[in-house]
């Protein structure tokens, strides 16, 4: 890892180390650019520092489930119900030393490391169609895209070829098809639901198997890495680089150039900017461990680091010219906070197939992609936008037979190693709209212990989301009852709130007018040009799919047109 050097003039410094700001790396470095990486968290080294990757439930000192000392100094982490145990606790953040603030409850799931949340990340990628970028202008909401699916179409291929999608082509206009690898295989109660779908409904709805991040066919070229081993181990980090995570690939691809520096321990808290250029000249950060403050100066500014930190550091970066936080001319910085809402849907089960079984972990679902609001009976009255369904079906134990304790001896343990009964989920993820009320705010009365101002949530779901949630369920009852499915439980948490999803997006949105959005079409700064984001905090509107792929495609067309302007001096404050 090279030595950071605060004297030194880079040509691009990118603020953060995960899905975007490696794609970020990787475009740069490969354009030639010399390029720092600014880390806050500690360095991880893949697969020397998956120190669970191969351990067994039996090999954890409290069978993998979370510590009392875990409960406590990761309370708003935990109370997710997400995995925040032995396996991989080490992979999110204390809360006490990392602290924040809810007017309304959010759940900020964080990891601060190298490699960010792309080593903890779900791997559903799915491209966004101009349904997507036009829903805005068409229902006069919010602000219009400044882009369309056209604009970004060959740099989601580029991505794609690069990560490895495994998945299914379908050929829908509200889902348009990637470059993928061979699908991974659906389970035998999955294609009962699939097949029962195709036949009970006629207005386009379908099943298909997710769309994932994971290789299954070694022949494209993934250099480092190989098929997915089908372990289903994935959040403690894959030492097979099978999934695609920033620290097994992009930054890889990025340090071969000889272009890249990697700075970890580095809490950028704002990007320093010139009045009389109108450029950015570099960023101050706070050294993590000493507390040492410097200024790393760059040509170009990527600030990668997460929806709701990326407008942190901006709503932080003041001057005379940005007196309530960069590219703020139009008050929108920090506001329509979106995440997509979900823990809703429905649970079945079915005493076919009961002679079946499965091999291997799947570290994958079933996907059934939006048929809600998308033209003629589609079309819905009470709410606007869609939602799809993640899932799937499997055999859980007959650990029910010790609970109840129903026989003795033989028969105990017999019903002990029988499987029990084929059950179904459907999930459904749904799209919320960008209200403009729904916000984070600087707390400059309680700071960090680095002297920084924390974060405070006011965000909620509203009448359009609480509507489309109502649909949510009774569409997926309605689909397994209709599929033959039994014992066929809705739900639908009242306490989801926003963050529960982890796909935070909004707060620095694109647009087309400095009036009324943060970015520009290119993903740059309204007022200071060589500034970048390209993480969440750039989405104009949530779509109801996993929006990684998106910022992948979205960070990789940035950095090119970066790299472009470098080189043509449009940034030429240091000449």
């Amino acid at each position: 890892m090279k030595t950071a050097n605060s004297e030194k003039v880079y040509d691009a410094i990118v603020v953060g180390s995960g899905i975007s700001g490696g794609w970020a790396a990787k475009e740069l470095c490969e354009n030639g650019m010399n390029t720092l990486v600014l880390e806050r968290g500690r360095n991880v080294t893949h697969v020397a520092d998956y120190t669970t990757a191969n351990m067994d439930p039996w090999d954890f000192k409290f069978n993998g489930q979370a510590t009392r000392e875990v409960r406590e100094r990761m309370h708003k982490q935990h109370r997710t119900g997400y995995t925040t145990n032995e396996a991989s606790a080490h992979w999110f953040v204390d809360d006490i030393k990392h602290p924040y603030n809810e007017v309304k409850r959010f759940d900020w799931m964080r990891g601060y490391h190298l490699g960010g949340r792309s080593i903890m990340w779900g791997r559903q990628s799915y491209r966004w169609s101009d349904i997507d970028f036009e829903a805005n202008k068409k229902e006069e909401i919010a602000v219009d895209w400044p882009i369309r699916y056209a604009d970004i179409a060959p740099w989601y291929s580029k991505v794609e070829k690069f990560v490895g999608i495994s998945g299914e082509s379908l050929g829908l206009r509200q889902l348009p098809d990637s470059e993928f690898l061979p699908p991974m295989d659906l389970t035998c109660a999955e294609q009962e639901l699939k097949d029962q779908i195709a036949e009970n409904y006629s207005d386009g709805r379908l099943l298909t198997i997710g769309r994932v991040a994971h290789i299954t066919d070694e022949n494209g070229g993934f250099e480092g890495r190989v098929s997915c081993q089908y372990r289903n181990r994935c959040i403690r980090g894959c030492p097979y680089g099978a999934y695609f995570s920033s620290l097994s690939s992009t930054l890889p691809a990025a340090e071969r150039t000889g272009n890249l520096t990697i700075r970890p321990n580095s809490v950028v808290h704002q990007v320093v900017y010139d009045e009389n250029s109108g450029l950015a000249t570099g960023v101050k950060v706070i050294d993590a461990e000493t507390k040492e403050e410097m200024v790393f100066k760059a040509k170009t500014v990527f600030l990668c680091a997460s929806a709701i930190a990326s407008a942190g550091i901006l709503m932080q970066s003041t001057s005379d010219r940005f007196k309530n936080g960069m590219g703020n001319d139009s008050g929108e910085l920090g506001h329509n906070i979106m995440d997509h809402h979900f823990h809703v849907g429905a649970y079945g089960t079915t005493d076919k197939f009961s002679d079946r079984y499965y091999s291997g972990r799947r570290p994958n679902g079933i996907y059934i992609p939006r048929f809600r609001n998308i033209g003629g009976q589609t079309d819905m009255p009470n709410f606007t936008r869609g939602y799809g369904y993640q899932g799937g079906a499997g055999r859980g134990s007959a650990v029910h037979e010790v609970r109840e304790m129903k026989g003795w001896g033989d028969s105990l343990k017999n019903a002990i190693l029988k499987p029990g009964q084929w059950n179904m989920n459907l999930l459904a993820f749904g799209e919320c709209l960008p209200y403009h009320d729904n916000k984070m705010t600087l707390d400059y009365e309680k700071q960090d212990e680095w002297g920084l101002p924390t974060i405070t949530f006011d965000a909620e779901w509203k009448e359009n989301e609480w509507n489309m949630r109502e649909d949510m369920e009774q569409q997926a009852k309605d689909m397994l009852r209709k599929a033959g499915f039994e014992n066929i439980r809705g739900y639908n948490r009242e306490d989801a709130a926003p963050g529960l999803g982890i796909h935070e997006m909004g707060t620095a949105r694109m647009g087309r007018d400095a009036k009324t959005s943060v970015l520009d079409g290119n993903n740059a700064v309204h007022g200071a040009r060589n500034v970048f984001v390209t993480d969440g905090a750039c989405m104009t509107s949530a779509s109801c799919v996993n929006p990684s792929l998106t910022y992948m495609a979205l960070s990789a067309r940035a950095a090119n047109f970066a790299a472009d302007e470098v080189k043509n001096g449009k940034f030429d404050y240091y000449g």
